[in-house]
């Protein structure tokens, strides 16, 4: 493949923007890649392994001459790196972000960006519970949805060119409305992560189970529930106050589904709970089938040596 950056800049050197550094050199798709972070440790981390070819200590600094910039750092302080960089991007360039909430992001962010340099505000819907410039890998992109909110007017040549990007690094790409975006993630990620975080919580709090019990004799739920809920609790507790309406509205359906479950149990009405789960099961082989994840036994963790 070819370079289809000249220079890339990372504002945020974390799981996706590490990731990212490392498909492009896999695929040879930037000239040179740069980046920043707010922690002189995470950019010594980044320069010593390799994500980046050069760090700066501010993002200013950092965005000088970039082609593309990325803007991986938490929801809540998108306002403010937009509001440094503004003054130092080259004209013609453009902007992206990688945070799961759009319309906040959007709103913070395209006020600040100038006359010339295009605003592409995207989404990997990708990760792990792991975090820091160390837990990136190159295919953690592939086969995966990027999606992508720009604004109408937005320069057409330079959405492709980024669509071309993350098309190389073997993701998937679609467009969508900023508004329907939120909506669509508080059901299929903020949501459930709320969840997991408060089942987790349960568990702390229900005294009558000790902590040793919890982490011995967890089933593939619960353990499930303590991966999710052990991501990021900067970037999570961002995603809950910027995209508040969606997920609150989510949460209010998940409740009225949750009181007629009960009811069903509480009332012995096995028809009921046998309809609702065999419905619910085809979601899960549906992902499956879309290739979003594996049907293996154990979800592919492999059986644990003695």
């Amino acid at each position: 493949m070819s370079v289809i950056y000249d220079r890339v800049a990372l504002i945020g050197l974390g799981l996706i923007a590490g990731s990212m550094a490392l498909a492009m050199r896999e695929k040879g798709l930037a000239g040179s890649i740069v980046g920043h972070a707010r922690s002189a440790e995470t950019r010594d981390t980044a320069l010593e392994i390799g994500l980046v070819d050069q760090v700066f200590a501010t993002a200013a600094e950092a965005v000088q001459g970039a082609d593309l910039i990325v803007l991986a750092v938490p929801v809540g302080a998108m306002d403010a790196v937009a509001a440094e960089i503004a003054p130092h991007l080259k004209p013609g360039a453009t902007v992206t972000d990688v945070g799961s909430v759009k319309q906040a992001v959007i709103q913070a962010v395209a006020p600040h960006i100038p006359e010339g340099v295009h605003f592409v505000p995207g989404h990997p819907l990708a990760g792990t519970e792991h975090s820091g410039p160390k837990a990136g890998f190159a295919s953690l992109y592939q086969n995966r949805w990027w999606l992508f909110t720009p604004a109408e007017g937005c320069d057409e040549a330079a959405i492709v060119r980024l669509e071309g990007l993350v098309q190389a690094m073997g993701a998937k790409t679609e467009r969508m409305d900023a508004q329907h975006h939120d909506l669509v993630l508080a059901v299929t990620s903020h949501t459930p992560h709320l969840i997991a975080y408060t089942m987790v919580g349960v568990a702390d709090h229900l005294k009558r189970v000790t902590e040793s019990e919890v982490v011995q004799y967890s089933a593939a739920g619960f353990r499930d529930f303590t991966r999710i809920a052990a991501s990021d609790p900067t970037m999570w507790r961002d995603v809950f106050l910027q995209n508040r309406e969606a997920v609150l509205d989510i949460l209010g359906r998940f409740t009225e589904e949750l009181f007629v479950l009960q009811r069903a149990i509480r009332m012995g009405d096995g028809p009921h709970l046998h309809d609702y789960f065999t419905r619910t099961r085809a979601i899960r082989r549906g992902i499956i089938e879309a290739g979003q994840d594996t049907a293996a036994p154990d979800f592919g963790r492999g059986v644990p040596k003695p």
